[in-house]
C-alpha cells in the first residue's frame, strides 16, 4: 500500500513537472514571438524620420526594412528542418540573442549599410521564433488543442504589437527612436536570459528516426515541397496575411497621416486596432476551428470579409473611430489566416510538423519581400499618395479566398486521435 501511494506520489510530481515545462515552454516561446514581432515592425514607428536619418526614399526605406525578410523567409524551410531533427530549445535561445543583437546595432549606427546588416541579423534571429512556439505547442500538448494554443501564440505577438505601437510610437516622439530601439532589444536579451535558464522541450520524433541527417532532410522536403496542397494552402496564407506585412506593419500608419491626415499618435493607435482584432480573431478562430473540426470555410468567409474592412478604411470619407473599429474587424477576421497553419499541419505526419509549418510560414512572410518595396514604390509614383498603391492589400485577400475554396480539407491520423500529453491537462 505505501509503495502504491509512493508510485502515485512520483507520477504526480512527475505530471506537475512535466505541466510546468510544457506551459513555461508556451510562455518563452510566445513571448520570443511577440519581441520578434515588434523588432519586424518597429520601422513602422517613424518611417519618415529614420527614412531621412539615413538619407532614404519611401522605396530605399521600404527595401531596407524589408531586408528583415530576405533573410526571414528562406530561413524558414532550414528552421523546420532543424527542428524537427534537432528540438526547439537551441535554436530558441540562440535566436533570441541574434535577434536581440540585430535591433541594437542597427539603433547604434548612423551607417545605412551597418543598419542594413543589423536588419539581417534581426531578421536572421526572428526566424526561429513562430516555428519553434507552435514546434513546442504540437509537441507539449494534444493536437485537439493545436488550433487555438497556436491561435494564443498568435495573439500575444499581436497584443504586443498592439501596445507597443501605440507606446512606443509615443516614447519615439518623446524620446526618440533609437532609444526605443535599444530598449527593445535589451528586452529580447531578457528573453534570451529566459530561455537559457528555464526552457525545456520533449523529444523530437525525427530525432530518434533511423536515417542520418542529410537523408532525413531530404525526405521532409520531397514530402513537404512536393505536395501540392501545402503549396495551395502556402500561398492562400501569404495573400491572406498580406494586410499585416504591409498594411499594419509598415505603410498604414503613413497612408493614415497622408491621405487621412491623421496625426502621427492617431494613426498609430488607429492601426493598431488591426493588431487587437488578430490577437482576438486568432484565439476564437482557432477554438471555432477546434470545435467544428474544420479550417477552410472559416479561411475563406474571414478572407473576404478582412478584404472588405480594408476596402472601407482605405476608400470610404469616415470619422477616426469608425477607421479603428473597421481595421478592429479587419484584424479579426485576419486571424483566421492562422488556420492555414492547421491545415498544412493536419495534411502531413506528426514528425514532418516543423518542416511543413515552417514552409507555409516561408511562403507567407516572402509576400513582404514583394509587396513592401511595391507598396512604396507605387506610392513614390503616386507622389506620395498611397489610395492605388494600397488597392494591392484587398486584391490579396479577395486571391486568398479564391484560392482556398479548392484546398480540399484533410486530417492525418497523427492529427486526429487523442494523445494524452503533459501540457493536456
Amino acid at each position: 500500500m505505501t509503495s502504491g501511494t509512493g508510485q502515485q506520489a512520483t507520477a504526480r510530481g512527475t505530471a506537475r513537472a512535466a505541466w510546468t515545462a510544457a506551459w513555461t515552454a508556451f510562455v518563452i516561446g510566445s513571448s520570443f514571438f511577440l519581441f520578434e514581432f515588434v523588432a519586424r515592425i518597429e520601422p513602422s514607428l517613424d518611417t519618415a524620420t529614420i527614412a531621412a536619418f539615413f538619407g532614404l526614399t519611401k522605396s530605399g526605406f521600404g527595401t531596407l526594412s524589408s531586408l528583415f525578410f530576405w533573410i526571414y523567409a528562406p530561413m524558414q524551410i532550414v528552421v523546420g528542418l532543424v527542428l524537427d531533427r534537432f528540438g526547439a530549445r537551441r535554436f530558441i535561445v540562440g535566436g533570441s540573442l541574434i535577434c536581440a543583437a540585430g535591433v541594437l546595432l542597427f539603433a547604434a549606427t548612423n551607417v545605412v549599410g551597418v543598419a542594413a546588416a543589423g536588419r539581417v541579423l534581426t531578421g536572421f534571429g526572428a526566424s526561429f521564433a513562430f516555428v519553434s512556439a507552435l514546434w513546442l505547442v504540437n509537441h507539449w500538448f494534444a493536437p485537439e488543442r493545436f488550433a487555438m494554443l497556436s491561435g494564443a501564440v498568435n495573439a500575444t505577438g499581436m497584443v504586443g504589437a498592439a501596445i507597443g505601437a501605440v507606446l512606443l510610437s509615443d516614447l519615439v516622439e518623446t524620446a526618440g527612436w533609437r532609444l526605443v530601439f535599444t530598449a527593445s532589444g535589451l528586452v529580447g536579451l531578457g528573453i534570451f536570459a529566459a530561455a537559457a535558464l528555464f526552457l525545456r522541450e520533449p523529444q523530437s520524433p525525427a530525432s530518434e528516426a533511423g536515417t542520418g541527417p542529410v537523408e532525413d532532410v531530404r525526405q521532409s522536403l520531397a514530402a513537404v515541397m512536393g505536395n501540392g496542397r501545402i503549396w495551395a494552402i502556402a500561398v492562400t496564407g501569404m495573400l491572406f496575411y498580406m494586410p499585416v506585412n504591409v498594411y499594419a506593419g509598415l505603410w498604414g500608419t503613413s497612408e493614415l497621416v497622408a491621405d487621412h491626415h491623421r496625426s502621427q499618435i492617431a494613426a498609430e493607435t488607429i492601426v493598431s486596432m488591426v493588431f487587437w482584432g488578430m490577437a482576438l480573431g486568432s484565439v476564437f478562430g482557432g477554438w471555432l476551428s477546434d470545435r467544428l473540426g474544420h479550417r477552410k470555410y472559416l479561411v475563406l468567409g474571414g478572407a473576404i470579409l478582412t478584404g472588405l474592412a480594408y476596402l472601407a478604411v482605405l476608400y470610404l470619407p469616415l470619422p477616426a473611430f469608425a477607421e479603428g473599429a473597421l481595421l478592429l474587424a479587419a484584424g479579426f477576421f485576419g486571424g483566421f489566416q492562422m488556420l492555414t497553419f492547421a491545415m498544412a499541419k493536419e495534411g502531413m505526419a506528426n514528425d514532418l510538423t516543423g518542416t511543413a509549418v515552417a514552409f507555409v510560414n516561408m511562403i507567407g512572410i516572402a509576400g513582404a519581400l514583394i509587396f513592401q518595396p511595391l507598396v512604396g514604390y507605387l506610392a513614390d509614383a503616386a507622389g506620395g499618395n498611397f489610395a492605388l498603391a494600397l488597392a494591392t492589400v484587398p486584391a490579396c485577400t479577395a486571391l486568398a479566398a479564391l484560392i482556398v475554396l479548392f484546398v480540399p480539407e484533410y486530417r492525418h491520423p497523427d492529427h486526429i486521435s487523442p494523445k494524452r500529453t503533459p501540457g493536456a491537462e
